[in-house]
């Protein structure tokens, strides 16, 4: 998405955000996400509101320790990260790239199934929402570079209101041992788990370089 040069700080978006009773706690949630995006995404405001949502059905404090599934890359992970500290790197946030606008959260647990909440962007409830509908269904009427910031106003008028939510039956997977052995290909050290054939799947079906030289 081509977004307007003049990208706006979120600060100039307070007026709004008061306007709409959204809490100081929560303006601030969208500043940290939107520095640490990069960019005033539409999609990072709405994975703010879910990610809220998600803590309040857990009755969860921000800093509880908490698991995350996200199924999509676009916008989700940031917010999750930010507020939550699920991560990649502590392997409590996960991504399941099936393309829907969808976040599930979870608490810990020693069983192989645990509940959680999973919230997720309501194609019907858009249908009240025309600018986000057109933005969300990348209608040919809408145009990113002068309908950005007046998406995100409705975004933030909107609210929970896009979203609904489920109670469900969260697969946790079980803990693996490994050892380290090494490739037979590049010859590095990965875990046994990852090796196809003596062969890491760098060297196999995920090689995404080849070597020029060593430094």
């Amino acid at each position: 998405m081509q977004y307007p040069k003049d990208s706006r700080p979120v600060g100039d978006l307070r007026s709004n955000m008061d306007a709409y009773g959204i809490s100081a706690e929560l303006q601030n949630q969208f500043t940290r996400s939107i520095t640490f995006h990069g960019i005033t995404a539409p999609g990072v405001f709405i994975a703010v509101f879910m990610v809220d949502y998600c803590l309040e059905l857990l009755g969860a404090h921000p800093r509880e320790r908490l698991y995350a599934i996200s199924e999509t890359y676009r916008c989700v992970p940031d917010p999750v990260q930010v507020v939550t500290g699920c991560t990649f790197g502590n392997h409590r946030l996960q991504v399941i790239p099936i393309g829907k606008f969808a976040l599930t959260m979870n608490r810990p647990a020693d069983t192989p199934e645990t509940e959680g909440v999973r919230v997720y962007v309501d194609a019907d409830k858009l249908k009240d929402f025309p600018l986000i509908n057109a933005w969300y269904t990348h209608s040919p009427g809408f145009s990113s570079l002068n309908m950005i910031y007046p998406l995100i106003d409705e975004i933030l008028k909107a609210g929970r209101d896009i979203l609904s939510v489920q109670r469900v039956r969260v697969h946790v997977p079980l803990k693996q041992s490994w050892k380290s052995v090494r490739c037979s290909s590049c010859g590095e050290l990965v875990p046994d788990m990852m090796v196809e054939g003596k062969v890491c799947r760098g060297c196999g079906p995920a090689s995404y370089y080849e070597v020029i030289s060593p430094c």
